[in-house]
């Protein structure tokens, strides 16, 4: 029985160092395909709840005639998700190139202050929710340069009202006549009877506003009732505490709110377009849920106002241009464009 017993004993032995032996070869092996960056199905990857992570973890510098330095640009205030949520991620792929976010000194950030920055050299590229004025493009020629507009993204103009407003839609033609006070009264447009509270940022306080007034008031003034606010952020928190108040603003600053809804638009009556996903989200399911932008019709053009956003190139040969033309073309990748899309725009590609 004794030498049964050491048999049995030794071959167990054998066993447990093969084990041991295979074990570590295993887990070498694994250590070597996470250092290389070709972790197995079998051991997970850290970085597969964050996609924007694991994008830049991923991925290197692969951004054609990209230059060395530090670039000022700015601009419009709808491109402030972009430039925190997709900006960022460029200069984490490559930090040679270094953005400088740069307000004007003296007046409110927007698209027309960035593109008069642009002209007077202060930036190096600028962001626009419109398109260079004609004007604009003399003024710069004097400078000896052009100013070329690249789309990279779309957007649309989101109307806000108040969760308790009954109505189940505006045209265009009612909103502009809402804005040029010739409709005072809910009751007007089939809502309640109720006076209209009518919000708006000022002319001066960028390219959403002058969008607006060029392409919804076809170049007519404001009304004498507008009441001028500051940001969107004070106009939302006025619009929630006013049954009958209107603001409207890019989209992506209005869809997913919870405190205000966005009203459905249609060029005419009664063929309303929601700037949001059906089925509508309640207030009461928000924020554990919140409205989406209706990407699809977004891009099909079904949705009654919509705009590019654009990347403004300052064409002079020289560094400027070539930051700018990088900056945009990286934005028109499918990378670049996945980014956009999780900002909360819509892909122009």
């Amino acid at each position: 029985m004794s030498q049964k017993n050491e048999t049995l004993s030794l071959f167990l032995a054998i066993i447990i160092t093969v084990g041991l032996i295979f074990g570590g070869l295993w887990f070498l092996m694994e250590r070597w395909a996470q250092l290389n960056g070709t972790v197995s199905k079998a051991s997970g990857n850290s970085n597969t709840g964050n996609p924007i992570n694991q994008f830049v973890n991923n991925n290197r510098c692969n951004v054609p005639n990209l230059p060395e330095g530090t670039f000022n640009y700015g601009g419009s205030t709808t491109w402030a998700p972009i430039r925190k949520d997709v900006d960022s991620v460029l200069e984490r792929l490559c930090p040679q190139f270094t953005l400088r976010y740069t307000q004007p000194p003296s007046v409110q950030a927007g698209s027309g202050t960035g593109i008069r920055m642009l002209i007077d050299n202060q930036l190096a590229f600028s962001q626009s929710s419109r398109s260079v004025k004609a004007e604009e493009n003399t003024e710069a020629k004097q400078k000896e340069f052009s100013l070329k507009e690249i789309p990279v993204a779309i957007d649309g103009i989101a109307i806000a009202v108040n969760h308790n407003l009954n109505i189940p839609g505006l045209t265009v033609a009612q909103l502009k006549d809402i804005y040029t006070g010739k409709i005072t009264n809910w009751q007007q447009v089939g809502g309640p009877n109720l006076p209209i509270t009518v919000y708006s940022r000022s002319k001066e306080a960028g390219g959403t506003v002058e969008f607006f007034v060029e392409n919804v008031l076809n170049k007519e003034n404001f009304a004498t009732n507008i009441s001028y606010i500051g940001t969107t952020t004070e106009a939302v928190r006025k619009v929630a505490m006013n049954t009958g108040a209107i603001y409207y603003a890019s989209a992506s600053e209005i869809v997913p709110q919870c405190t205000v809804k966005s009203l459905p638009l249609g060029r005419i009556s009664g063929q309303f377009v929601p700037p949001y996903q059906e089925p509508f989200i309640p207030q009461s399911e928000c924020p554990s849920k919140r409205n989406q932008l209706n990407n699809k019709l977004f891009r099909s053009g079904d949705y009654a106002i919509t705009r590019n956003l654009f990347v403004i190139v300052k064409q002079n040969g020289q560094r400027d241009q070539q930051a700018g033309e990088a900056y945009a073309n990286w934005l028109l990748t499918p990378q670049g464009q996945e980014l956009i899309e999780k900002a909360g725009f819509v892909r122009i590609k």
